[in-house]
């Protein structure tokens, strides 16, 4: 079965947030390609596979593999898709090597191979058979090959309300298969494994879910034997083969944070970067490195985690600190048209990205896609590393700074927080401390500046809002916030502060006047531009649009429940699922909202039923 497309170069420019009209937005230097599908297939990825001769292999929910001529559009602006293979479950995950595609079904690692050479597959060969209960939630996916040639795959807790292993052996587990059929258990603690990958040192991360016992999105470095926090697979720990003992009777579940409880359980191994939910993703997805040698993006080295909730992709730096890993995220790239599922770099360096949310949901409105994100070689005023150092962090960027600006303290709003450690699903934020800055240096090239703390606080996410920040050309940073996980404090010496390195405080009698006042009596009636601002700001727009639903209900069905705007901001602090049933992704706590632009939004809301009515009187006169 082979199709022809024609591609119509459709640009669909997104709205830009910005305070000017002449600020530069992703757009401008990260370019979204849509590859164009056929009308008659129902390309939901699962998997992608860049082949040596240019091709391009995916595979589907649906079970079926297809062959992509020319994905790069090089020779015309053609696309062909062939199916390669079909009659399999739920392929979540495809590798090529040495002739032969290798994919995850639900059940099943297998090998798919054309031995005739017709293009068409006529050989399935089981390589592993994993044991099924039937539950809709085991997922499996994979493969990503070692340079041993050997396959690692992860396998998706059942859901039964909560996250459940038992069911079906290695449930919530890593492990890895060799080429002959041998399985080897890795690590446990996995709720929903979606991506992961190998970085350049060998070193394996995975992106996890929030949930149960998964109080927000995560990136976790696992090692043999390491245990991520979930327990729903344990049951299988009790294995000969298991690389550890442990019993959910072990795990504390009292909500203390994560470290807390990795004090009594010695393999438990807390995350390398959290994706504060909401705000940096709701459903995180693959990881790639760049591997690319300066060809994807200005940042060699890092690696880029996908979102398919928020229909993004992100940014993530590592450093190893005392030996071990811990960073920071920003977000890169939004505006892709479904939820992302899988990236993969092609032959020249851009990155093909695999798209699907049926069942889902996501803020890509299509139901599944294809497309390729392309780097034009320019590069953006951005955060281009943040390093803990013992009284602080040092922050690098893409371009020298304004010295003026980065030495204000107003140019900065920083704070810590982290999340509860618990069976139930999801988490507030909890125990926010505002951080007082105490010093700035400036490095003589004006690349990187030191940022010395009032405190800085081991195993807490530290937020860094650098909303004042600009380049020696005025402009303002591409991404202003970041979130940097603190797991270990590095040794050395500390900046000796004096008046040469005090930040410039200016006075802000408004502001603090204006904290003073109760913000349930100050609710204001806002525009529709002020109220797209705040929840653009809160990134309430990733899970709700005016009209349509998306991940939840759109704000027209939120006004007509007719709820106060005091119990909206009680229902945005603390969600009640029951509320909205015929929504799969439960919202998550946003009280770190402030509780005043919390009430301007709900006023907003509960105005949405009214300005309805009047707008079909108008257009009825």
């Amino acid at each position: 079965m082979k199709h022809t497309v024609s591609i119509l170069f459709i640009f669909i420019s997104s709205l830009a947030w910005a305070q000017n009209p002449g600020a530069k937005t992703e757009k401008d230097f990260y370019e979204i390609k849509t590859l164009p599908i056929p009308q008659d297939i129902y390309l939901e990825i699962g998997g992608i596979a860049t082949m040596p001769d240019g091709r391009l292999g995916v595979s589907t929910r649906r079970g079926e593999i297809w062959i992509i001529d020319n994905p790069y559009q090089k020779e015309s602006h053609q696309t062909y898709y062939r199916r390669f293979a079909s009659g399999m479950h739920e392929i979540l995950g495809l590798a090529y090597k040495d002739g032969a595609f290798y994919c995850s079904q639900r059940g099943e690692l297998t090998k798919v191979t054309d031995t005739d050479r017709d293009g068409v597959a006529d050989r399935y060969e089981p390589i592993y058979q994993f044991q099924l209960s039937g539950n809709y939630h085991e997922y499996t996916y994979g493969p990503v090959f070692d340079k041993n040639g050997d396959m690692w795959v992860t396998l998706n807790l059942a859901w039964v309300g909560f996250g459940e292993g038992k069911f079906s052996k290695w449930r919530g587990w890593l492990v890895k298969i060799s080429p002959d059929g041998k399985l080897e258990p890795f690590a446990a603690g996995l709720r929903s494994p979606a991506g992961y990958s190998i970085n350049q040192e060998g070193d394996i991360f995975y992106g996890e879910n929030q949930g149960d016992w998964v109080g927000s999105g995560r990136v976790t470095h696992l090692a043999k034997g390491d245990f991520a926090g979930n327990p729903g697979g344990l049951k299988w720990a009790k294995e000969p083969n298991s690389p550890f003992k442990l019993t959910l009777d072990e795990i504390p579940d009292n909500g203390s944070p994560m470290f807390e409880a990795a004090k009594k359980v010695k393999n438990l191994k807390l995350p390398a970067v959290w994706f504060p939910h909401a705000i940096m993703g709701i459903s995180t997805s693959d990881i790639l490195q760049d591997t690319t040698g300066g060809k994807f993006s200005p940042f060699p080295g890092q690696y880029f985690v996908a979102d398919q909730g928020q229909s993004k992709v992100m940014r993530m730096g590592l450093e190893k600190v005392n030996g071990v890993y811990q960073g920071f995220c920003i977000n890169y790239r939004e505006g892709f048209q479904s939820g992302i599922l899988r990236e993969r770099f092609g032959l020249d360096g851009s990155m093909f990205v695999g798209m699907t949310s049926r069942g889902w949901g996501s803020t890509g409105k299509d139901d599944f896609g294809l497309q390729r994100l392309v780097w034009n070689g320019l590069t953006p005023f951005e955060i281009n590393m943040i390093e803990a150092r013992p009284d602080g962090f040092e922050i690098s960027f893409t371009q020298a700074v304004d010295v003026n600006s980065v030495k204000k303290a107003a140019s900065y709003a920083l704070r810590s927080y982290i999340y509860k450690y618990h069976h139930q699903y999801g988490s507030p934020i909890v125990d926010v401390k505002d951080l007082a800055i105490k010093g700035i240096v400036v490095s003589a090239d004006k690349k990187k500046v030191r940022v010395v703390l009032d405190q800085i606080r081991q195993y807490f996410i530290h937020e860094f809002k650098l909303t004042g920040v600009k380049n020696e050309a005025g402009e303002l940073l591409l991404h202003e916030t970041a979130y940097y996980t603190l797991n270990q404090i590095p040794a050395g010496d500390k900046v000796l502060l004096n008046a040469s390195n005090s930040p410039i405080v200016e006075k802000v009698a408004l502001e603090k006047k204006m904290s003073k006042v109760d913000p349930a009596k100050t609710t204001t009636l806002i525009s529709d531009n002020e109220a797209m601002a705040l929840l653009k700001k809160h990134t309430c727009v990733a899970c709700h649009a005016r009209e349509e639903k998306l991940i939840g209900p759109s704000f027209t069905d939120i006004s007509k429940r007719k709820y106060s705007d005091k119990q909206i901001l009680a229902l945005v602090y603390k969600p009640n699922p029951k509320n909205w049933p015929d929504f799969a992704t439960e919202m998550a706590p946003m009280s770190h909202v402030p509780a005043k632009d919390v009430l301007k939004i709900a006023s907003w809301i509960n105005g949405l039923t009214q300005k309805k009515a009047n707008d079909a009187l108008i257009n009825r006169d």
